[in-house]
């Protein structure tokens, strides 16, 4: 087991999986079995992992504003202790949230008791001191890297969520700061981050912004998903499909004030039908070997371990089958593509600086109203993609560093160009 270390001390890029139980999904928690558990993860640590991102899902832990369920924390203390064993480590969500298209929530925040999960005082109170009790009562854990404050949960401000959870730019950006001022008081100095979509990056309207996530927690996480518009525009199997994760990490890095941030591969995966089952492997390859050559990455972790039951229904057809592992544990070809580029990073070369940098200019900072841009489509996406295509390796510059020479030169940038100077005519769209 590698003990938890900064993420700045990082030589290698970690690599692990988001576990999703083979027996019951994350319904599990309900019927817990340890020993499924420990079958689970005999699997994947077989594959030569070494870390795991497990959920904690909040109406299960927290199912009233005054219960955190002790239950519920011994089983979470017996999973991380069961990790271990294996020489996982393990990184815990809490505010669960939401997951593969399910959102969850309790019912002290719904219906005749529905509060604004961002902005209302004793909804704040709740979660604020719900992180802070499990991420005490994990800290002594030797295996705990740290928390995520949960998956994707800036999903519930979004303008498009059937049943919004309005917030301004500044409350959001408290509500992230206090969230992670608790995991801190009750874990001090672990690795604590915050977990966005890609809306943070590419949508203007969307409360919590660029600069929230790049700035906030330990390192910034990134969540590639080629079905966000990337796999529907260009192909599942184009170039920019393959690059996407690449495009995410270096803009999250551009968004960054600390060139030395490290940067988390949080969530990959080869969705059907925009890969298809023939080209899982092969997409994998790629696009790991592409994120792979990114300075300052921390990790990479594959959504998800195990394949979802046929027997659960309702979930988008995708989400069943974006598992390294079938559900009865049989390896897949994306299985076997991680595991060997676990084996070929392991004697790699560390990845080269990024000398020409795209211009990123979305106006005021953190606001970012021009975000769009950035999206799939948008006038720097194919610029970027156009020049990574080209063979420059190109990272990301906010107009608002470009003059300033000690960022340019921490990060090694020789080269400035403008999106309006890269021609991208030659892009497939379909």
């Amino acid at each position: 087991m590698q003990a938890p270390v900064s993420p700045r001390a990082v030589a290698r890029p970690r690599f692990g999986v988001n576990y999703t139980p083979t027996q019951g999904w994350f319904h599990h928690w309900l019927d817990f079995d340890l020993d499924e558990v420990r079958r689970d993860f005999d699997a994947l640590a077989e594959l030569g992992l070494d870390h795991v991102r497990l959920f904690a899902v909040w109406p299960y832990f927290q199912p009233n504003r005054g219960l955190i369920r002790p239950r519920a924390v011994a089983q979470l203390l017996a999973m991380i202790q069961a990790a271990g064993e294996r020489g996982l480590d393990c990184s815990v969500d809490a505010l669960q949230g939401h997951l593969s298209s399910f959102d969850f929530l309790p019912a002290w925040v719904k219906t005749w008791h529905g509060r604004n999960l961002f902005t209302d005082p004793d909804v704040i109170e709740g979660q604020s001191r719900y992180l802070r009790e499990l991420a005490s009562a994990i800290s002594a854990e030797p295996n705990v890297l740290g928390m995520s404050l949960g998956n994707e949960f800036s999903q519930f401000a979004s303008a498009i969520h059937p049943e919004r959870n309005p917030a301004t730019m500044p409350e959001a950006d408290h509500w992230l700061r206090t969230m992670l001022e608790a995991c801190e008081a009750g874990a001090p100095g672990l690795a604590h981050c915050h977990s966005e979509y890609d809306s943070a990056f590419f949508d203007g309207r969307h409360p919590f912004t660029p600069a929230g996530t790049a700035r906030n927690g330990t390192m910034s996480t990134v969540h590639s998903w080629i079905f966000n518009g990337t796999a529907q525009r260009y192909g599942g199997m184009s170039q920019q499909s393959f690059r996407l994760a690449e495009y995410l990490i270096e803009v999250a890095r551009g968004w960054a004030v600390d060139p030395g941030r490290a940067i988390w591969l949080q969530e990959i995966g080869a969705p059907a039908p925009h890969v298809g089952a023939q080209d899982a492997a092969e997409f994998s390859t790629r696009a790991l070997e592409y994120a792979l050559d990114c300075e300052g990455l921390w990790g990479v972790t594959w959504w998800c371990s195990h394949d979802v039951s046929g027997e659960l229904l309702d979930f988008p057809s995708l989400e069943y089958t974006l598992g390294l592992l079938g559900n009865d544990q049989r390896l897949k070809p994306e299985g076997s593509a991680f595991a060997a580029a676990i084996q070929r990073s392991a004697t790699a070369p560390a990845p080269a600086p990024r000398h020409t940098a795209l211009l990123l200019d979305v106006g005021p900072e953190p606001e970012a109203p021009g975000r769009g841009t950035c999206a799939p489509g948008g006038e720097f996406f194919d610029a970027w993609m156009s020049l990574a295509i080209a063979g420059e390796r190109p990272t990301v510059l906010l107009a608002s560093q470009a003059h300033d020479q000690s960022q340019l030169e921490a990060r090694g940038i020789t080269a400035v160009v403008q999106p309006s100077d890269v021609s991208s005519a030659h892009l497939p769209i379909r």
